[in-house]
């Protein structure tokens, strides 16, 4: 009997394991959609910061014109001459805080080290800002310098992101690096998220039309028809295009941290929702595996008893 009542308490550790992973997979599930729901929400605002940016940077022939970094001649376009250092990257890498998500975390830090090996930069080449607590443990252990760490909870506050662009944007200005990336989970669907890395500065129309092309899922019920972006053959700018785009680049970079903390936490409540789904799965396959077993030796014993009774009750007769 010691083994059935073995068997009956891992049964009803698997039953408790179960309740919690479909709580977890519940509350994900709601925590994605609102996220998703959030980052649809602040598309309009993306897709009219891509329509400025081309207006200012200039349109030739009916078709928007992609400028140079030197010919738009701002700082957060080109660095400061002379001084901005090529060969260091600022990486503001967006990692969650929690576990339980497969491997959400891991194919962004992977995303982010295949890219520091395809630049050829070493460690001391490198500043990190971490936003999540995997990211700043990940960077630390291995010797980043990581110049700035944020906890990634549910809240996208202002302030926050603020903060971040500000400190990406003087160290791009001041020359201290060369170039700053910002990596992050990408929401493509519930089943499915991959790492993105955009290039924030110097900050171009082309990848700020990838952030907000990346909004909206290519497939699933968010999914819609994404509208080009137009701009007129020519366009006036005063008092000049470069006092112009001075004022609106922090404010169109700040569009890279607050979608792609957007997309990070879709990605993580996804990620977790299905981890949690499978672990649901698990756990119940277990459950029935151990109560067919419990049941095959209850029968055994019960088979057992009845025939030491029934060889107690022969002897007694003869």
């Amino acid at each position: 009997m010691a083994g059935l009542k073995q068997i009956k308490s891992q049964i009803r550790s698997y039953e408790k394991t179960q309740t919690v992973t479909k709580a977890m997979e519940a509350v994900s599930a709601a925590k994605m959609r609102k996220a998703q729901v959030q980052a649809l929400g602040g598309r309009p605002y993306a897709q009219a910061a891509v329509s400025i940016l081309a207006r200012v940077a200039g349109t030739r022939e009916g078709s928007i014109l992609l400028k140079s970094a030197q010919s738009l001649s701002t700082p957060l376009t080109r660095g400061e001459a002379g001084s901005a250092s090529t060969s260091r990257a600022l990486y503001i890498a967006i990692t969650s805080d929690k576990g339980l998500a497969g491997a959400l975390n891991s194919s962004v830090l992977r995303a982010i080290m295949a890219d520091i090996k395809d630049l050829n930069l070493s460690v001391e080449d490198v500043s990190i800002i971490a936003i999540g607590k995997k990211a700043n443990d990940f960077f630390t252990s291995r010797g980043f310098a990581v110049e700035a760490f944020h906890p990634n909870n549910d809240k996208v506050s202002a302030p926050m992101i603020e903060e971040i662009v500000r400190e990406a944007a003087n160290r791009f200005s001041m020359g201290e690096v060369g170039i700053v990336k910002v990596a992050f989970q990408n929401f493509i669907s519930t089943l499915e998220q991959k790492p993105a890395l955009y290039t924030m500065f110097p900050l171009s129309l082309e990848e700020l039309s990838k952030v907000v092309d990346g909004i909206t899922p290519s497939r699933g019920a968010f999914a819609e028809e994404k509208e080009p972006i137009v701009s007129p053959a020519a366009y006036s700018v005063e008092p000049s295009d470069s006092a112009v785009l001075e004022a609106l680049m922090p404010k169109l970079a700040s569009i890279f941290v607050y979608h792609a903390l957007l997309e990070s936490q879709a990605s993580e409540h996804s990620a977790r929702m299905v981890s949690m789904k499978s672990a649901s799965d698990k756990a119940g396959e277990m459950e029935h595996g151990l109560t067919l077993k419990f049941n095959k030796a209850r029968q055994a014993a019960i088979t057992r008893e009845v025939s030491e009774i029934i060889g107690g009750m022969e002897a007694m007769t003869n």
